[in-house]
């Protein structure tokens, strides 16, 4: 009869701290090598969209909330900007692994599916903080707002950088080629960005629609940072604190498992 082999405890403890850390460094350098793409052109993006609005709409706009529209307008469009940035380096740096076959980097070392989930959830958080702190120096410079609740602002940062980073390590597990991880950003990730409140209040929609805004959980990303930045917001910040958390540790559980099984990663 054969004797199962002994399980033996991992030498470096129950973390691989080193492990994680230096994923964590390589996901973070990753974007920082190339910042021009990574941090300064979502500030260009960012600015362009305030300009058009500007624009086409004038000042003759009312306000919305009791805030002037630009003002408004602001914290949607930086959430918007941090939540496609952390989907984006997740979901290409594990696509772009898997297609050219360099995967096995990853997979081999000595890191559990929770480290390697951590890991990867740092660059993104890391880039969504650092695009949110450009872009809030920019608008507290050319439109002198500076965030009424900094807590909520910082809360809401992380929260939005953690969903989607997951959100895009997802996809990236999922997506074996360039032009499905298109398929995902194109017809889930840009509508849930722009049709979440980024640049209208939800209680100007039918109430039908209004409904369904709040089962969405980028409109509470959005809508709490608009608190945070602003004061304003069209639903409580806590409650939407307390869905962003639930949202995120699904997302992170569900790709947590597929990292565990080695679904579509291992052949």
């Amino acid at each position: 009869m054969q004797i199962p082999a002994k399980q033996t405890p991992r030498s470096f403890g129950r973390v691989n701290w080193m492990g994680l850390s230096t994923l964590a460094k390589r996901e973070t350098l990753r974007f920082l090598v190339v910042w021009t793409q990574t941090l300064l052109a979502p500030l260009v993006t960012a600015g362009l969209f305030l300009l058009i609005f500007t624009i086409a709409i004038g000042p003759g706009r009312p306000d919305v909330m009791g805030v002037p529209f630009l003002i408004f307008l602001a914290p949607g469009i930086m959430m918007m900007t941090v939540i496609q940035n952390a989907f984006a380096n997740t979901s290409s740096s594990m696509v772009i692994a898997k297609v050219q076959g360099n995967i096995v980097d990853t997979l081999m070392p000595p890191l559990s599916p929770l480290e390697i989930l951590l890991g990867y959830l740092a660059g993104a958080i890391s880039r969504g903080v650092m695009i949110a702190l450009i872009v809030a120096v920019a608008l507290a410079v050319v439109l002198g707002l500076v965030p009424q609740n900094p807590l909520f602002s910082f809360v809401f940062v992380i929260l939005g950088g953690a969903f989607m980073g997951a959100l895009g390590l997802f996809a990236g597990i999922f997506a074996n080629k360039f032009d499905q991880m298109a398929a995902i950003t194109n017809f889930i990730v840009t509508p849930l960005a722009f049709l979440s409140g980024t640049f209208y209040s939800v209680q100007a929609l039918p109430p039908v629609l209004n409904r369904i805004s709040h089962v969405n959980p980028v409109f509470y990303l959005i809508d709490g940072l608009r608190y945070g930045m602003i004061g304003v917001s069209d639903s409580s910040p806590y409650l939407g604190t307390a869905i962003c958390i639930f949202a995120t540790f699904l997302v992170c559980g569900i790709t947590w498992q597929m990292l565990r099984t080695g679904y579509r990663l291992k052949a």
